[in-house]
């Protein structure tokens, strides 16, 4: 994920955070470290607050933690366990951000906070998904707790944060179909390529992705590799109705014309039924 893309997401959650858990003390207490002794809460809370506030997560994070083991029965202790996720998310330390979460979710499911909990597990899991170049494991297991987030709170500002996401981690997932399909081509296994690139016309979580126009044009190529002259034209066809000032269809109108095959019309297309299949209306 780009720098900017994460400095944006970190900064919708910390809102949303703000937002959710409210102003949950009303003074901040400047220290220069944690103290382990018994003490108020509300003393110990505000310590932590105060670490949040300069950036010092790794203090702040003691801090939490100590209020949950010294009151663990106090309201403070249920807000502070969200608080200590937080902060494990800003110093990066997904995992450990995640079971803080996860255990907030554990000892209060019905907790007006609970869709924050799941919101930020989702957050942690999508702020590490990696080049398309790589295992998409991280990328499965943010669609799922994005999708979860939806599922539950669907009405909430998480969800809708969550939508847009999703619709990130798609276009994540369809280019890796994309780079798998494009190797197959360069190695002349042109079924293997075919099978990859229909998945992303086909697959109506794709179907929304910047990868589409590209597809379309790689069957087109695929297909006339093989001598599916038809299917070529099909495909150069779906691309042209619904893509027709994308660079690739230029690119297949080139490559058509190289080939000495002939454009197929929209009516006629239309005639072939070409249009009416599911991967052949405008996306």
């Amino acid at each position: 994920m780009s720098p900017r893309m994460k400095h944006v997401t970190r900064a919708v959650a910390l809102a949303i955070l703000a937002a959710g858990l409210g102003a949950c003390a009303n003074s901040r207490h400047n220290r220069e470290a944690v103290q382990y002794s018994d003490e108020p809460v509300e003393r110990l809370y505000n310590t932590g607050a105060s670490y949040m506030d300069r950036g010092r997560w790794p203090e702040a994070v003691a801090a939490f933690q100590e209020v949950e083991r010294q009151h663990p029965y106090s309201s403070w202790a249920r807000r502070a366990i969200l608080m200590e996720a937080y902060s494990h998310y800003q110093a990066n330390e997904y995992d450990p951000a995640i079971e803080a979460a996860q255990r907030f979710i554990s000892l209060h499911p019905g907790n007006e906070s609970a869709p924050y909990a799941y919101y930020l597990i989702a957050i942690c899991h999508f702020e590490r998904i990696v080049d398309v170049g790589r295992d998409q494991g991280t990328t499965e297991r943010a669609l799922a707790a994005l999708n979860d987030v939806v599922r539950r709170f669907p009405e909430s500002t998480y969800a809708r944060d969550a939508r847009l996401k999703i619709d990130m981690v798609y276009d994540q997932l369809a280019g890796k179909e994309m780079e798998i399909g494009r190797f197959y081509l360069t190695r002349d296994q042109h079924l293997a390529a075919i099978n990859r690139f229909r998945n992303v016309i086909e697959n109506p979580n794709f179907q929304r992705t910047s990868h589409v126009p590209e597809a379309l044009h790689r069957l087109v190529e695929a297909y006339l590799s093989v001598g599916m002259t038809d299917e070529a034209q099909r495909m150069a066809a779906i691309l042209g109705y619904n893509f027709p000032g994308s660079p690739w269809y230029q690119r297949t109108y080139a490559l058509m014309q190289q080939r000495n095959v002939q454009q197929v019309t929209t009516q006629e297309a239309r005639r072939r039924g070409w249009l009416s299949r599911t991967f052949g209306a405008v996306f």
